[in-house]
């Protein structure tokens, strides 16, 4: 720790000492009553300049940001979640003993509570002329140097409720996060879906090409992986009945971090009988323009997501997948191709392919490194390789391929959905075979939902989104890092 932060944090416990000494509790249970700084902003907007309102007393609470001393007057700033309030401090209100007790115990960061009545300064800024003001919670570590923030990236993310204090932008995107996850919420339920929960640990990680976290049961004496995706409990929902069912939790697959991907994850998983994946493209359309909205209203100072609504107005581009990846590859006819050609095909993109690297994967890899870039606006890519996944039904009318869409919006991945693989014994054959080809697919064969498929699962389309890509989308942020408010990085030593 520099010497300068010793010292002041040793100066600050001295007047947490002193504040003990007096007989005041330094960190009292509760101070009720507090309203909003933006209440007290509207009473005070309404008065002329100069005036003040000694009729209406307001109280409000939160954290000092700058204190200015003008001889026998003080200006403080007191943020809130609302925003923030200019408190005005008199001697003559206060009495010499109150106000100089104010001078020498607060600090920036300190939490307060306030009493007073609403002013608008000559200057015509919304004010609190006090009447009272107690400490209820000594910051012993100061602030962020004049509350501009932490500006390291690493300092940030290991600091988040630090970021949040100081900075109103970080405050604002989680805000918008909160208001985006219940808009999910609400348009599903509002489509007829019904929320469930499903559990965590499984004897099986399964639904999605990924390496999971593994753990261990000491009563049950197993060995048990952390989930890698929502979908297989939940298509054995829409056996047992419920038939449009949705799902909102962390997943956690062991990869790498970038701007992108974390190891762990929050996604939104739902399941639609009786329909197929156009009708799930109708789904997805509605439900970006109704969040688009919402980060407008959200965060009207943030570019990019007061142009949401109009960058995700539907209909959304189409491009078919075969047809936009052989175009920019310039060659043809891949499906005819053996995993051979494929794997050299993508090392010569640049990818890093092992040896026995399964066609899937190589298809993956041409198409992240030739076409993803490519999609800047929001755009559905239509009609998948058979090879890219084992649980999505084979295309109805194009062999080879299976029918799956993915959206893309700025070179990355916002939504993934299938209809449905409903046939037990050819999602037998597709486990095994992804198992075989695979390496690191070998524990993904799920047994428990093979059988639940044997009871018969109606036709059905699935969606999932990773909701952390999605506020990224909609809130402007350059890495999901900015959107979750604790991700994982490396330790420090």
């Amino acid at each position: 720790m520099p010497e300068e932060e010793h010292r002041l944090i040793a100066e600050r416990r001295r007047k947490l000492d002193r504040v003990a000494a007096s007989g005041r509790v330094p960190y009292p249970y509760r101070f009720p009553g507090a309203v909003p700084t933006s209440t007290v902003a509207a009473a005070a907007g309404t008065l002329e300049p100069g005036a003040e309102d000694a009729s209406r007393p307001f109280t409000v609470a939160g954290r000092l940001g700058s204190l200015r001393q003008h001889g026998k007057s003080t200006f403080l700033d007191l943020h809130d979640r609302d925003g923030s309030i200019q408190l005005f401090a008199r001697v003559d209100e206060l009495g010499e003993a109150g106000y100089q007790a104010m001078l020498d115990e607060l600090d920036p960061g300190d939490i307060v509570g306030a009493v007073g009545h609403p002013v608008r300064t000559k200057r015509g800024e919304p004010s609190l002329r006090l009447t009272k003001i107690e400490l209820l919670a000594k910051a012993l570590r100061p602030p962020p140097e004049k509350w501009h923030g932490l500006q390291d990236e690493e300092a940030r993310i290991r600091h988040r409720h630090v970021d949040l204090f100081a900075s109103t932008a970080s405050r604002a995107r989680f805000r918008a996060r909160s208001l985006l996850t219940a808009g999910l919420r609400a348009h599903l339920t509002e489509q007829g879906f019904l929320e469930v929960e499903t559990g965590v640990l499984a004897p099986v990680a399964s639904g999605a090409a990924a390496r999971p976290f593994v753990t261990k049961s000491n009563y049950l004496d197993d060995e048990l992986r952390l989930r890698i995706a929502l979908e297989l409990h939940l298509k054995r929902l829409l056996v047992g009945g419920l038939e449009r069912v949705f799902e909102l939790g962390p997943v956690f697959r062991n990869e790498d971090l970038d701007s992108t991907h974390t190891p762990e994850f929050t996604m939104m998983e739902c399941y639609w009988a009786y329909a197929d994946y156009q009708d799930m493209r109708g789904l997805v359309e509605g439900l970006y323009a109704r969040l688009a909205g919402i980060a407008a209203a959200a965060l009207p100072d943030i570019p990019e997501a007061r142009a949401a609504p109009d960058v995700f107005r539907p209909p959304f581009d189409v491009v078919d997948y075969l047809a936009a990846l052989e175009a920019k590859m310039g060659v043809s006819g891949l499906l005819d191709k053996s995993v051979e050609e494929l794997r050299t095909l993508a090392r010569s993109a640049g990818a890093s392919l092992a040896d026995d690297a399964p066609a899937g994967k190589c298809f993956d890899k041409l198409f992240d490194h030739y076409v993803e870039p490519t999609l800047l606006r929001p755009t559905f890519v239509f009609d998948y390789p058979l090879a890219t996944s084992p649980l999505a039904k084979a295309h109805r009318s194009r062999p080879g391929l299976i029918e799956r869409f993915e959206l893309f919006y700025r070179g990355f991945e916002l939504g993934n959905a299938y209809s449905e693989l409903n046939d037990p014994e050819e999602q037998r054959r597709r486990f095994l075979a992804q198992a075989g080809d695979d390496p690191d697919a070998s524990y993904a064969y799920d047994a428990e939902f093979i059988e639940a498929l044997e009871y018969g699962m109606p036709p059905a389309a699935g969606l999932g989104i990773g909701v952390d890509r999605m506020a990224m989308a909609l809130t402007g942020a350059a890495s999901i890092k900015d959107v979750v408010l604790f991700p994982q990085s490396r330790r420090k030593a």
